[in-house]
C-alpha cells in the first residue's frame, strides 16, 4: 500500500517504516532514513470525508506563523517531489509527511498538574499566536462538529427513533440528559453573544495533541485536522473534559471518576498565562460553562449512538456506549457539584494573573 506513496517522497523502498502513536483516527507510521526520521499520517476519510480543506487550512496557518512567528515550533507538512503537501494514492487514500520532531514525546493522560498547565498553555499560545488571522478563511472540516444545540436535537429524535429496548434501559440516563438542556440555552446565547468571540481553535485538545520535551516542557500542539473557527470553551472544554479525571471515559467503574481542583487550577493558569489578554471578562468567567459545555455534550453523543445502535463510535462489548455515556454524566454532575469551588479558583488565577501583569 505505501510504495507508491514512498516513492512520491523519494524515499527507498526498503526504508524503515513501523506503525507509531495511539490515534484512532488516522494511521500513522514512523519512517527512519538516511535524510533523517518522519511521520507519515494516512487520512481517515470516513471521518474527513474532504481531506484537502485540512490541506488548505493548514497551508494557511503555516504561511501566517512563518511571517508573523518564525521562530514558534510548528510541524509543517513535507512537500512531494511534485510540491504536494497532500498525496492522492487513488484507492489507497490521502497521505501526508512530517518531520520528526527529535526528543520529543506525547503523553496519553495528564498525569500531573504541570503537564496539564503545559498542555492548557500550548493551546493557549497556538490560538493568541492567531489571533491576527482571520478565522473565517478556515475551512470547516468537521461542519457543526462542537454544536451543542444539533447534538441535543438529534440525541432527542434517539429518543422517538431509536432501538426501544435501548430506550427502555437507559430511561433514567435520558431523563438526566434532558434536565440538563439549560446548558443548550446557554450555548445557544453565546452564539448571538459579541463578547464570545470566534477563533481559531483546535477543537481536540486532549493531551496526545501536544508534543512534550523529555523535560516536561511543551513544545507544540500537533494534529490540526479539526482546526477551525470556533469558540474558546471548545479547547478549554475538552481539556477539562480529559484531564480533570483521574480516569478515562472507558472507566466502567463510576466510582473512580473524580474532578481534581489542582488540574483545574493548572489547566485555566496554563491558559490564561497565554489568552489572559484575549479573552472578555466574560469569556474568563465562562471556564466553569466550557467544562460542562463539553461533557454535556460528549455524554449526548454517546447515548445517542448508543440508542442508534452503535452506528458512529462502535462498540468493543455490549452496551459500550451506554458505559461511556454514564461515565460522562456523571463526569458532569461531579464537576457541577464542585462549580463554586472551581469558579473561585478561575477568579483567584485571573486575580493572581492581572496583579501580576
Amino acid at each position: 500500500m505505501l510504495d507508491q506513496v514512498l516513492a512520491a517522497y523519494e524515499f527507498h523502498p526498503d526504508v524503515s517504516i513501523n506503525p507509531f502513536g495511539s490515534g484512532l483516527i488516522n494511521r500513522t507510521w514512523l519512517i527512519k532514513s538516511e535524510r533523517g526520521n518522519y511521520i507519515l499520517q494516512r487520512l481517515n476519510e470516513q471521518v474527513f470525508p474532504r481531506p484537502t480543506l485540512i490541506a488548505d487550512n493548514i497551508e494557511m496557518v503555516s504561511r501566517y506563523l512563518t511571517d508573523h512567528y518564525p521562530e514558534t515550533v510548528f510541524p509543517r507538512p513535507v512537500p512531494s517531489m511534485k510540491g504536494e503537501t497532500l498525496v492522492n494514492a487513488g484507492a489507497d487514500g490521502f497521505f501526508r509527511l512530517y518531520p520528526f520532531i527529535e526528543n520529543s514525546v506525547t503523553l496519553d493522560v495528564a498525569d500531573t498538574p504541570s503537564q496539564a498547565f503545559e498542555a492548557a498553555r500550548q493551546f493557549g499560545a497556538f490560538t493568541r499566536m492567531l489571533s491576527g488571522f482571520p478565522a473565517t478563511r478556515l475551512h470547516e472540516t468537521l461542519p457543526a462538529f462542537h454544536d451543542l444545540s444539533l447534538r441535543y436535537r438529534t440525541f432527542c429524535e434517539s429518543r422517538l427513533n431509536g432501538h426501544p429496548g435501548r430506550i427502555s434501559k437507559a430511561e433514567p440516563l435520558i431523563d438526566y440528559l434532558e434536565s440538563q438542556n439549560q446548558l443548550v440555552l446557554e450555548y445557544d446565547h453565546i452564539l448571538f453573544n459579541p463578547e464570545f468571540k470566534r477563533r481559531v481553535t483546535h477543537h481536540d485538545t486532549k493531551i496526545s495533541n501536544v508534543l512534550f520535551d523529555k523535560q516536561g516542557k511543551g513544545i507544540c500542539v500537533i494534529d490540526l485536522d479539526t482546526m477551525m473557527p470556533g469558540y474558546f470553551i471548545s479547547d478549554v472544554g475538552d481539556m477539562l473534559r480529559t484531564y480533570l479525571s483521574p480516569v478515562s471515559e472507558e472507566e466502567r467503574d463510576l466510582n473512580l471518576i473524580d474532578v481534581r481542583e489542582t488540574y483545574f487550577q493548572a489547566i485555566v493558569e496554563g491558559y490564561i498565562e497565554e489568552m489572559g489578554h484575549e479573552l472578555t471578562e466574560t469569556e474568563r468567567n465562562s471556564f466553569v460553562y466550557a467544562g460542562s459545555f463539553m461533557m454535556y455534550m460528549q455524554a449526548l453523543r454517546f447515548l445517542t449512538d448508543y440508542l442508534y445502535e452503535d452506528v458512529y463510535y462502535g462498540r468493543q462489548y455490549e452496551n459500550h456506549n451506554y458505559v461511556r455515556a454514564l461515565n460522562q454524566a456523571t463526569l458532569l454532575q461531579r464537576f457541577q457539584s464542585k462549580a463554586p469551588e472551581l469558579r473561585n479558583i478561575s477568579l483567584q488565577v485571573w486575580n493572581k494573573s492581572r496583579a501580576g501583569a
